[in-house]
């Protein structure tokens, strides 16, 4: 693949696995510098026993011919969030090209089965700050630096 985005930055922000995984990896195809976060290293396992952990991720985005950059992000933690920029700003020189707004997490909150009106209501409650409050956190702190380079408006 052509490096079409060799010298642009992007964020992903649940690189750890699945979509995000796949999508930080094909960027990095593509030539682009990936910050792959997630709250899943090698030295904090994940709550579900998966495998997978942010520097595969970032190997594997280096490997496919960009930059991968792990960096072990809780997204309903605005601080760390907010860090996570402050830090992407700093070694970019105020470059972000790209956010990939992929958190979930909420694999073992999930019932399929069953009416959502019989599922513990704390769980569900959580499960919406999982899939929705750390996109709105995430992009409310990467935004403005996409805003200044001119890829958002």
């Amino acid at each position: 693949m052509e490096h079409l985005l060799k010298g642009h930055v992007a964020l992903v922000a649940g690189a750890t696995r699945g979509a995000g995984r796949g999508i930080a990896v094909q960027l990095g195809a593509a030539g682009a510098t990936v910050y792959c976060t997630g709250r899943t290293t090698r030295t904090s396992p994940s709550p579900m026993n998966r495998p997978e952990t942010i520097e595969e991720t970032a190997e594997m985005v280096t490997r496919a011919g960009g930059q991968g950059i792990p960096v072990q992000v809780d997204h309903m933690e605005p601080a760390q969030v907010r860090r996570l920029v402050e830090r992407i700003a700093a070694e970019q020189d105020g470059r972000l090209d790209l956010l990939v707004n992929d958190i979930w997490g909420g694999d073992p909150l999930t019932e399929w089965a069953v009416p959502f009106w019989e599922h513990s209501l704390e769980n569900g409650l959580l499960l919406h700050r999982l899939a929705v409050e750390t996109h709105l956190i995430t992009s409310w702190h990467a935004v403005p630096l996409m805003v200044e380079i001119g890829r958002a408006s």
